[in-house]
């Protein structure tokens, strides 16, 4: 029964709000595992390559491959959510990556990794990752969706800063393999409480709950076949791809690169997980500024940010210093995946509609090949150099590349 002193509208009001909160808190949890387990490679790299005796460029080919699978299978995702719902990919997303990582601390061949930690795990991040989330909050937040976005790519950043330093306690308590093994379990038991949410209203989006429909459900929009004939789909992939490419080519790296430089395993670890504080400030100040100055502007600033903070790094090897150290984190690790919402909002803008879900996905393809490339062309030049100076250029390169669609394609241009 409705409450005798509440209208109607007001009670739509208060649940469509309550299911709103739900939601983003929902996306936050799933993007902080699913961006944090993401990136914890980069402290397996060096136990892996000393236990097996395999180059850089061997044992981050896995890696290249799980980024390869995760932009790979976004349309597959992407027309799983538009047909089968969210509640569907998420629980099927715990379930591949959880068995992957437990299937992973069991191998000891090549090939077995590359089923395990590279093509089940890929397909567990592309479950779990920006698609859904992205796709699940549009049906919620209509114009706030760049803030709401902005505020779940943050989520990435408190799962790095958590998940870094506790995967390198875990190895230096369990090895690699029991911790690979502790975290696969821990995915597995998080589908239990996944399952018992209200997925049919979660799902439904503002229209199952308040007299506003979405667009979503009133707008055909544009079918995938449309979106490719438009300058600006390319545009998008171009950006996921180079800035992928750059980003990963040397994130990938980093720990073993400090532990170059000087420091000590956890310290790197930490320092680097540090980096996840950093990303959840600049990303919770993304999308204010993106409504103050604009996309374009606001894109350029972070690219900006970045290339200093890969300078920085360059300077680390030959004048280490604690400030130096600190300088780079701020400027990449503020920056760090921040164009991630704005790519993002821009694509559900320009294709919202019935074929949203396919649209995107096919988009993030890109998302997925770009820090495949950079992940395994950043072991090979690192392989051939035996330095880092080139990967950082090669780095430097790929994301100044990735700015050109936002300034040479008119629709990203005006958005």
């Amino acid at each position: 029964m409705l409450a005798p002193n509440r209208p109607p509208e007001q009670l739509d009001d208060r649940a469509t709000w309550r299911m709103s909160v739900l939601v983003l808190v929902f996306c936050f949890l799933t993007s902080m595992l699913a961006r944090g387990a993401q990136e914890i490679f980069s402290v397996y790299l060096l136990p892996i390559s000393t236990e097996l005796g395999w180059d850089h460029a061997v044992v981050l080919s896995i890696n290249s491959l799980t980024w390869l699978l995760s932009g790979a299978a976004g349309p597959f995702v992407g027309r799983l959510f538009d047909r089968a719902g969210p509640r569907t990919v998420y629980l099927g997303g715990f379930l591949l990556l959880g068995l992957a990582w437990i299937s992973g601390s069991l191998s000891q061949h090549y090939w077995q990794m590359q089923l395990s930690l590279g093509i089940a795990t890929g397909a567990g991040f592309a479950c779990l990752g920006n698609i859904s989330a992205s796709l699940v909050l549009a049906r919620w937040f209509g114009p706030r969706l760049p803030t709401a976005m902005a505020m779940m790519f943050a989520a990435g950043g408190v799962g790095i800063q958590l998940w870094l330093p506790i995967s390198q306690l875990l190895i230096n308590h369990l090895g690699w393999r029991g911790a690979y093994f502790a975290c696969g379990a821990a995915v597995l038991g998080l589908m239990i409480p996944t399952a018992l949410l209200p997925w049919r209203r979660l799902a439904a989006g503002r229209a199952g709950l308040a007299p506003a429909a979405s667009l979503d459900a009133i707008t055909p929009g544009p079918t995938l076949r449309e979106a490719i004939r438009n300058p600006a789909f390319w545009g998008l992939a171009s950006t996921f791809f180079f800035t992928g490419t750059g980003i990963t080519a040397i994130t990938v790296q980093v720990v073993a690169y400090l532990v170059e430089v000087g420091f000590a395993p956890l310290e790197a670890a930490t320092a680097w997980g540090f980096t996840g504080l950093m990303m959840f400030i600049g990303l919770s100040s993304v999308g204010w500024l993106d409504g103050i100055l604009g996309r374009m502007p606001t894109m350029l600033l972070t690219y900006s940010m970045t290339s200093t903070g890969l300078l920085v790094l360059w300077l680390l090897h030959r004048y280490p210093s604690p400030w130096l150290l600190g300088a780079f984190l701020v400027c990449f690790g503020c920056t760090l995946s921040s164009r991630g919402p704005l790519v993002s909002a821009s694509a559900m803008q320009l294709f919202r509609g019935r074929h949203l879900g396919t649209i995107f996905g096919t988009i993030s393809i890109a998302s997925g090949l770009g820090p495949a490339f950079g992940s395994f062309i950043g072991g090979v030049i690192h392989d051939l150099t035996q330095a880092y100076d080139w990967v950082i250029v090669f780095s430097l390169f790929s994301i100044w590349m990735g700015m050109v669609p936002f300034i040479a394609i008119p629709a990203l241009r005006k958005i």
